[in-house]
C-alpha cells in the first residue's frame, strides 16, 4: 500500500509539473504573439477601415493585446495552483509600477472625459499585468534569449520592409496609405515610430553579437541582422531615431573600447560604418536634404514641436498635481493653441511632458521612481552577470551580460528620443518598452535572492482574485470596444451623413454610451440632413441638438459640438440664443481657422456681412491654404458689399443730379 501510495503522489507530482510547463509555454508563446503582433498591426494604433471584416481590428489593433492577455492571466494563475510553493519575483520597480497603476485607476475616477480617460487606464492596466506576467514568467535565460532572438528578427524583417519602402519610394504600409514620402516606415505609419521600436533592438542585437555565448553562425547572422536594423534607422529619416541610436552607439562603444579583448573587434566595426557613412551619405539626396532642415534660417527646424510644448506647460499649470486628466491634451490643446499650430496636436510630441500635462507631478514622480529603481537595479546587478571575456565567441562570454547591456542602452536610446516624440504612447513600442524593463529587472536575482516571495495560500488567493479580476475587466472592456468598432466601421462605408450612416452610429452608440466623438457625428449628420431642407428639417435640427448637448456632456471641450448647435439655433431662427454659443466655442478653440471661419458663417446667418467679412479675413490670416470656406465665402461678401455700397454712391449721386 505505501508503495502504492508513492507511486501514485509520484505520478500526480510529474503531471502537475507537466502541466505547469505547459502552462509556462503557454504564457511564453501568448506574450510573444503580443510582442510580435502589435508591432506587424501598425504599431498597434488604430487606423481607418478599408471594408474588410476585420475593419474593428484595424480601428483598435490593441484590442489585439487586450484579448491575449485574458489566457495568459489564466494559464498564471494555473500555474500558481499547480505549484505547491510557488515563488513570486518581486524586485523594488514592482511596487513602483503597482502604486503608479493606482494611482491611475483613482485618477481615472476623477476624468473629466470618461471615455478617453477610460481608454487609457486599460492601456496602463495591460502594460502592468504584461510587466508582472514577463517578470514572474518569462525569467529562465533561455526564455529571454528566445525572446530576444525573437524581437531581433521581428526587426530585421521589417527593417528590411522599410529599405524596401524606402528604395521603390512606396506609399503604402500593407495595404493602407502613409503620408511620408521618400521615408521607411516598414510596418508602422510613421517613420518617427520606427525609429523608437528599431533603436531599442539595435544595441541588444550587437551585444549578443559581441559579447553573447551563442555560436559562430549565429553571431555571425546577429551581425547581419544589427547592419539591417541600423539601415532601417537611416531610412526612416527621422532625426530623432538618428540621433538617440547615435547615443545608444557611442555608450556602447565607449564600454566595449574599456575591454582589451573588444577593442579590436568594436574599432573594427566603428570603422566599417563610418566608412560606409562616408560612402553613402554624400551620394544620398534625401539624407542630405534631412539633414540640412535640421537647421535652416538661423533656426532648428522642429517641425512645429516646440510651439506644442508652451501649450502643454499652460495646461499642465490648471492643475499642477494631478494633472488635466489622462489622454486629456488633444482636448484641452484647442484653447491654448498657438496661431502657426493649425493641425491637430497629436500628443505633446514628447512623452516628458505629455506625462506631466495629463498626470500631473505625482504621476511623473511615480513613473520617475520606477525608471530610477530600474537604473539602480541595474547597477546592482552589472558586477553579478559581467565577466571578463577572454575572446569574442569564447566560453567566457555571457548572454546574460549581453541581455542587460543591450536592453539597457535600448531603453536609454527611447528615453532620449522620448523628448521629441511620443514613443511611448505608440503601444508597440511602449509594450517593448515595458517588456525589457522587466526582463532587465528579473535579472536582479543573480544579485540576491532577497527579492523572491514564497506565495502561500493567501498570496494565491490575492493574486488569483487580481489576477482574474483584471481579465474580467478587460475582457469586458474589449469586447464592449469590439462591438463598438463593428458598428463604426460599418458607418464609414455607409454615405455621409446619409440615414444609414445615422442608424450605424447609434448601434455604435448602444454599444459604448460615453464615447462623445461618435454623439457628435450622429449630431452633424442630422444638421447637414436638416440644412437640405424638407418637411422634417425642423425635427431634424432639433434632433441634433439633442445628440449635440449629449456630445458636450460627455465632452465640455468638444468645439465642433458647440458650432453645430449653434448653426441649429440660426437655422430655426432663435439667433438670440445662438451668439453666446459661438462665443463659448471662440473660447475653446480662439485660433483655430475652421471655428473661426464657422463663427464668421454665423454672423452670414444674421446677416452681418461686415461682422462676418471680419472673422473670414481673420481665418485666411490662420490658414491660407486649403481654407475654402473663408475663402469663398469672403468673396461673396466682397462682391454684395460693393455692390451695397456703389448703388448707395449711385443713389446720392442722383439725387444731387435731380
Amino acid at each position: 500500500m505505501t508503495t502504492r501510495w508513492l507511486c501514485l503522489n509520484l505520478r500526480s507530482l510529474m503531471n502537475r509539473q507537466k502541466l505547469e510547463q505547459w502552462c509556462e509555454h503557454g504564457i511564453i508563446g501568448l506574450s510573444l504573439a503580443i510582442l510580435v503582433l502589435l508591432p506587424l498591426a501598425f504599431g498597434g494604433l488604430p487606423q481607418p477601415p478599408a471594408g474588410s471584416s476585420v475593419d474593428f481590428l484595424l480601428l483598435d489593433p490593441f484590442l489585439l493585446a487586450q484579448f491575449l492577455l485574458l489566457p495568459i492571466l489564466a494559464l498564471w494563475v494555473a500555474r500558481v495552483w499547480l505549484d505547491p510553493k510557488p515563488r513570486l519575483l518581486l524586485p523594488p520597480i514592482c511596487w513602483a509600477v503597482a502604486a503608479f497603476t493606482l494611482y491611475a485607476l483613482g485618477r481615472y475616477l476623477t476624468a473629466d472625459i470618461e471615455y478617453v480617460a477610460r481608454r487609457e487606464i486599460l492601456c496602463v492596466l495591460v502594460y502592468a499585468l504584461v510587466f508582472f506576467v514577463i517578470i514572474n514568467n518569462l525569467h529562465r535565460q533561455e526564455t529571454v534569449q528566445l525572446v530576444s532572438f525573437t524581437l531581433i528578427g521581428l526587426a530585421t524583417l521589417i527593417a528590411f520592409y522599410a529599405l524596401y519602402q524606402f528604395l521603390a519610394n512606396s506609399d503604402r504600409v500593407w495595404y493602407v496609405f502613409k503620408p511620408y514620402p521618400h521615408r521607411g516606415s516598414g510596418t508602422y505609419i510613421c517613420p518617427n515610430h520606427l525609429g523608437g521600436f528599431l533603436e531599442m533592438i539595435l544595441p541588444l542585437s550587437l551585444a549578443f553579437t559581441f559579447v553573447g555565448r551563442v555560436k559562430p553562425v549565429t553571431k555571425v547572422f546577429l551581425g547581419y541582422a544589427s547592419l539591417v536594423i541600423a539601415a532601417g534607422i537611416l531610412v526612416t529619416m527621422s532625426r530623432g531615431a538618428w540621433f538617440s541610436s547615435l547615443l545608444a552607439l557611442a555608450l556602447f562603444f565607449g564600454v566595449l573600447l574599456f575591454h582589451r579583448s573588444y577593442r579590436f573587434p568594436a574599432l573594427a566595426l566603428l570603422v566599417l560604418v563610418g566608412g560606409l557613412s562616408a560612402i553613402y551619405l554624400p551620394r544620398s539626396y534625401a539624407l542630405q536634404a534631412r539633414l540640412t532642415r535640421l537647421y535652416k534660417r538661423g533656426k532648428v527646424d522642429d517641425d512645429a514641436r516646440f510651439a506644442l510644448w508652451r501649450p502643454a506647460i499652460q495646461i499642465w499649470r490648471q492643475n499642477i498635481w494631478w494633472g488635466d486628466g489622462p489622454a486629456h491634451f488633444d482636448y484641452r490643446f484647442p484653447a491654448f493653441r498657438p496661431e502657426a499650430v493649425q493641425q491637430g496636436a497629436d500628443s505633446v510630441h514628447n512623452d516628458y511632458l505629455n506625462t506631466l500635462v495629463d498626470w500631473g507631478l505625482v504621476g511623473v514622480a511615480l513613473v520617475g521612481a520606477a525608471w530610477v529603481l530600474l537604473g539602480l537595479g541595474v547597477l546592482k546587478t552589472w558586477p553579478h552577470v559581467r565577466k571578463i571575456p577572454k575572446d569574442i565567441g569564447g566560453k567566457a562570454n555571457s548572454s546574460k551580460f549581453a541581455f542587460v547591456f543591450g536592453a539597457s542602452l535600448g531603453l536609454v536610446a527611447i528615453l532620449a528620443h522620448s523628448l521629441v516624440d511620443f514613443n511611448m504612447h505608440v503601444p508597440a513600442n511602449a509594450m517593448l518598452a515595458v517588456s525589457l524593463m522587466a526582463l532587465l529587472s528579473s535579472h536582479l536575482r543573480f544579485a540576491t535572492d532577497s527579492y523572491w516571495v514564497t506565495a502561500h495560500l493567501p498570496a494565491k488567493i490575492l493574486l488569483s482574485l487580481l489576477a482574474l479580476g483584471s481579465a474580467v475587466y478587460v475582457g469586458a472592456q474589449a469586447w464592449r470596444h469590439s462591438r463598438e468598432n463593428v458598428w463604426l466601421a460599418r458607418s464609414t462605408d455607409a454615405a455621409p451623413y446619409s440615414s444609414s450612416q445615422v442608424y450605424l452610429l447609434k448601434k455604435a452608440v448602444a454599444a459604448e454610451p460615453m464615447n462623445p466623438e461618435t454623439c457628435s457625428d450622429i449630431g452633424e449628420a442630422l444638421r447637414v440632413q436638416s440644412s437640405e431642407g424638407g418637411t422634417n428639417c425642423q425635427e431634424q435640427a432639433r434632433e441634433a441638438m439633442d445628440w449635440l448637448e449629449r456630445a458636450m456632456k460627455l465632452n465640455k471641450w468638444d468645439t465642433a459640438a458647440y458650432l453645430n448647435y449653434g448653426w441649429c439655433l440660426d437655422w430655426l431662427g432663435r439667433q438670440n440664443e445662438s451668439g453666446p454659443v459661438f462665443a463659448h466655442a471662440e473660447q475653446l478653440d480662439p485660433n483655430g481657422f475652421l471655428t473661426v471661419a464657422r463663427i464668421g458663417l454665423h454672423y452670414v446667418q444674421t446677416g452681418d456681412l461686415a461682422a462676418a467679412r471680419a472673422w473670414f479675413e481673420r481665418s485666411l490670416r490662420l490658414q491660407d491654404r486649403e481654407n475654402k470656406l473663408a475663402e469663398s465665402y469672403l468673396k461673396i461678401i466682397n462682391a454684395d458689399l460693393l455692390e451695397a455700397a456703389t448703388n448707395r454712391i449711385d443713389a446720392s449721386l442722383w439725387k444731387v443730379t435731380y
